[in-house]
């Protein structure tokens, strides 16, 4: 299994350099879980789905409180994949998870997601998002995106349904470990699923 995604971050401000700095002095706690790699356009996280989710929710949480005395609008556009036929196999990705996901049936699988998001860490930085869940070369891959959705729903973070996609709001705590329940408990475990996802902070509009 190859479990990694690609982020990019994107502050609306001047000292856009120092937000993104800022953001990345918070995956130092991580280093030796992930294998990270930045460049010009996002940086590459791969590794186990736990830290994983931890590393790209400290990032941006850590952006959307800077500067401290009046945070910018940030945004963040990921792509997240896990079981990638054309990715070889790493063992730092493995997940227990996943190992035992699709023995169980759609419902119990929904009531977990439900409890690990009422357990999830509050950051106190709320944020919105949208993302898409893909379930790709399953058959019935829509039983699987209809029972994420109807986890969705009833995860505390849900914000509202949108044309190909699904607005989530709340604590980055809370919805970060919905994303997590959504790319890890629906599609088949050995499967390849991905992820597109879009952050928000701070944004002018909400205000």
């Amino acid at each position: 299994m190859f479990i990694g995604a690609q982020v990019s971050l994107y502050p609306m401000t001047s000292d856009f350099v120092g937000v993104i700095l800022s953001g990345l002095e918070a995956l130092a706690p991580y280093r030796d879980q992930l294998r990270i790699e930045t460049d010009d356009i996002s940086t590459l996280m791969v590794g186990a789905p736990g830290p994983l989710f931890d590393a790209i929710r400290d990032l941006f949480a850590r952006a959307a409180q800077q500067p401290p005395q009046q945070p910018a609008h940030v945004t963040l556009h990921a792509t997240l994949s896990r079981g990638c036929p054309g990715e070889p196999d790493d063992p730092s990705c493995r997940c227990e998870i996943l190992a035992v996901a699709q023995d169980q049936p759609l419902a119990e699988r929904q009531a977990q997601a439900q409890a690990a998001v009422a357990a999830a860490p509050v950051l106190g930085v709320a944020i919105d998002v949208q993302f898409s869940l893909y379930v790709l070369g399953a058959g019935g891959h829509m039983d699987e995106i209809y029972g994420c959705i109807d986890f969705l729903k009833t995860s505390g973070t849900f914000l509202k349904s949108k044309n190909f996609c699904t607005r989530l709001r709340g604590d980055a705590g809370a919805v970060f470990e919905t994303l997590r329940q959504a790319f890890l408990r629906f599609g088949p475990a050995q499967g390849h699923v991905t992820i597109d996802l879009t952050c928000s902070a701070n944004s002018p509009s909400a205000r």
